[in-house]
Formats: structure tokens, C-alpha cells, sequence
């Protein structure tokens, strides 16, 4: 690569970076960020799985994760642990409600999922990420 190549990509990659950060901050017990931080990191391996499974036509395996990690059944997933590591009750309304939206879409790309409905399943797909684009877009915890 040539030096002002070089140059030019550090400066598209850097530039983001140096803009100020215009998501709106919210704070979280830190107990309660750690927890959301490690659930942010397991819903993207579920999100590759199920990506790697539509590309393979696995709907059905596809789906299961979908609804198991991801969708309505995953809700309350950290009912066992103490109040301030449970993100849910410590989110703004309308950080909630996008982490809301994210698992119906989930269960929804399930449901067409399991029951191989490839053409609407390959539809419903783009929705699983759209409400994660959203909230990552909207909101921060740092």
C-alpha cells in the first residue's frame, strides 16, 4: 500500500472517532453495564450462527437460536441475578423499548424460521439487526 494510502485510511478510520459522540448517554449500575456488555457479545455470535445457518439452509437450527437467544424467550434472562446487574429495570423507557422491538423481531424471524418459510424468513432477517442498529445508534453507556 502506498504511504498516502496509508494516510488517507487512517484518516477515514480515525474520523469517526474524533467526532463527538452525539448517542445519548445513559448510566447503568456498573454491574448492570458488565452484564449488557457480555449479553451485547453473546447476541453477536448468536447473529453470526444464525446468519451462517440461513446461508447453509438450516432454517429450522436457525430459528431455534433466533428465539432461544434472541427473541421473547430470552427476556428476563437475568431474573436470578441481584437488581443491579440486571439491565432491563435500570434502562431509559425508550432504550427498553428498542430492546423490546429487537426481540419480537427475533421471535418473528422464528416463527417463519421453524416453520421454513424461506422467502419470509430471508425478509424477517434484515429486522433482527435493525433494532440493534438502532439502539447502538441512539444510545451509550460509556
Amino acid at each position: 500500500m502506498r504511504p498516502h494510502h496509508l494516510w488517507l485510511a487512517g484518516v477515514l478510520l480515525a474520523g469517526p472517532a474524533m467526532a463527538e459522540d452525539q448517542r445519548q448517554l445513559t448510566t447503568l449500575p456498573p454491574p448492570a453495564q458488565e452484564t449488557l456488555r457480555q449479553e451485547m457479545l453473546n447476541n453477536l455470535v448468536a447473529l453470526n450462527d444464525i446468519l451462517t445457518l440461513v446461508a447453509t439452509d438450516k432454517l429450522r437450527e436457525a430459528g431455534a437460536i433466533a428465539e432461544q437467544q434472541l427473541g421473547l424467550s430470552a427476556q428476563d434472562r437475568h431474573r436470578d441475578k441481584p437488581f443491579e446487574a440486571r439491565p432491563g429495570p435500570h434502562m431509559p423507557p425508550a432504550m427498553h423499548a428498542l430492546a423490546m422491538e429487537g426481540h419480537r423481531a427475533a421471535s418473528e424471524f422464528a416463527k417463519a424460521a421453524q416453520t421454513e418459510e424461506r422467502d419470509r424468513a430471508l425478509a424477517l432477517l434484515p429486522n433482527l439487526t435493525s433494532a440493534c442498529v438502532s439502539c447502538h445508534a441512539s444510545w451509550r453507556i460509556r
